[in-house]
């Protein structure tokens, strides 16, 4: 049987039951703390092991209070439950802000299809609840929501609630083998905390769209349904990313889960909060990877790029006069190679090594943005000036 890549909301038949926060005092024999600047306000104290070690009880200790627990009721249709409507979706979030902001994934407070990318326009859910550590449970609204990055920013009204922001890091502090925690619902059980190691930091998973998301952060923390839109912390208590999915045969958590990279969500919130929705610039290629024993093979002076195997007419790529390839392919190393293309060695200065910089490069791009892509054509090395557009729903037919 072929593994299953599944979304990790869980459906519920009814609302789980509430359970407070396990807080705790700091230990100034043992922890350090620091104050955490986020949106120009001090927000929150970080707890870490004085000797640098991971210290997942203080990580969960400061951070729990910010997690939540959501609960979304999608459409009017489906088995009526005993709150009267359609059917129910349960998954995690985070507070990023005073002012009653809270992050989680778009699958969660919609009707996207667990499988992956949709066949059709995602709808919101019909009524979204929030609940806190402290058993407060208010209903939220969606702010907006991101299908390529599958993020969704909902607020709440604030007044009478403790809301307690996590401080968000950054994907470029993530290394392979860091201990990282990951808080959440998993299958209903709010405030769970499961620990592990980031397996690998650049992984392209599935979205809500026909695109992939790049850069996203594998572990083998416990990632299971539910978990969907909660915090994957470092070992400084701060945000690296938000659970997404997991990759099983099971249905269950085996050990490979992916969390979506927190700088990519960031990019999101920021059009989120002036919009309500988000454009990703758009080149308009498909590329296969360049590695030393291929670059070999077509005698290239280059080892690292991508190779272009197909320009959609009319994308940005087509009008810039990138050369896709010829239509002959050969099969080395038992795969199919389009050959004949140009090659993409990097994108306004930077250097693409693997086949996935392409597309991470260019999603944190805006639509409008002009680049300059340095190619090999002919064995001869080129700059080519593109104007990026705005990305479709789903890929255009060659």
């Amino acid at each position: 049987m072929r593994p299953r890549l599944i979304i990790v909301a869980a459906l519920v038949a009814t609302a789980s039951p509430a359970l407070a926060a396990c807080g705790g005092e700091q230990n100034d024999e043992t922890s350090t703390a620091s104050a955490i600047e986020q949106d120009g306000e001090s927000k929150r104290v970080v707890i870490e092991a004085a000797d640098g070690a991971f210290d997942a009880q203080a990580i969960y200790e400061n951070a729990a209070a910010g997690v939540v627990t959501i609960r979304s009721v999608i459409g009017g249709g489906g088995t009526p439950d005993l709150f009267g409507g359609g059917g129910q979706g349960q998954g995690s979030g985070f507070v990023i802000s005073d002012s009653g902001e809270i992050l989680t994934n778009a699958h969660v407070v919609t009707d996207a299809d667990t499988a992956g990318a949709q066949s059709g326009p995602l709808h919101e859910a019909r009524e979204i609840y929030v609940q806190f550590a402290d058993r407060n449970q208010v209903e939220a609204e969606i702010v907006g929501f991101d299908p390529f990055a599958d993020v969704a920013l909902l607020k709440v009204d604030p007044e009478g609630l403790d809301l307690q922001p996590l401080p968000l890091g950054s994907e470029h502090d993530v290394e392979v083998g860091e201990g990282v925690a990951a808080i959440g619902s998993p299958f209903g059980q709010q405030q769970s905390l499961s620990v592990g190691i980031v397996s690998a930091s650049d992984r392209s998973i599935e979205s809500l769209t026909d695109f992939k998301i790049d850069g996203a952060i594998q572990t083998d923390a416990s990632i299971n349904p539910g978990n969907s839109g909660g915090p994957l912390l470092d070992a400084e208590g701060e945000v690296v990313g938000i659970s997404q999915q997991i990759n099983t045969t099971s249905g269950g958590n085996e050990g490979v889960g992916f969390a979506l990279p927190i700088d990519l969500a960031e990019r999101s919130v920021e059009h989120l909060r002036d919009d309500g929705e988000v454009s990703y610039a758009y080149a308009g290629v498909t590329t296969n990877e360049l590695y030393p024993q291929l670059a070999e093979e077509l005698d290239l002076e280059v080892d690292r790029g991508a190779i272009v195997a197909e320009v959609v007419p009319g994308s940005p790529a087509d009008e810039a006069g990138l050369e896709g390839g010829d239509g002959d392919q050969m099969r080395f190393q038992g795969l199919p190679v389009e050959v004949g293309g140009d090659v993409i060695v990097a994108v306004n200065g930077e250097q693409v090594e693997a086949n996935s910089d392409l597309p991470r490069m260019i999603s944190r791009l805006e639509p409008g943005d002009e680049v300059e892509l340095e190619i090999i054509r002919d064995g001869e090395q080129q700059e080519l000036g593109l104007t990026l557009g705005e990305r479709p729903a789903e890929v255009p037919g060659p």
